[in-house]
């Protein structure tokens, strides 16, 4: 796979509450968004893999609907990782 399990420990550290902590709404949008850039330079190189392009888009939705969550929720914590991971919102 793309991402070691140190880069995994490295990124739910940096975003969530601790190297351990996975479920955090901010490490699993992390997590997400990794995932959708390593899509989106396949499919750059790949047009016609229709497989890996209908997984890209289940994972924008399942980022969308965790930072839709993250909205309702709390907001700071909305804008905290939205501006640490340079998302459009």
């Amino acid at each position: 796979m793309y991402l070691t399990k140190e880069e995994k420990e490295e990124m739910f550290a940096k975003h969530g509450k601790g190297k351990t902590d996975t479920g955090s709404a901010e490490g699993q949008i992390a997590l997400f968004t990794q995932r959708i850039n390593h899509l989106t330079e396949h499919l750059k190189n790949n047009r016609k893999d229709y497989n890996t392009e209908r997984s890209l888009v289940k994972l924008v939705g399942k980022r969308r609907a965790l930072l839709d969550y993250l909205t309702k929720k709390d907001i700071l914590r909305y804008r905290a990782i939205v501006k640490e991971l340079g998302l459009r919102k």
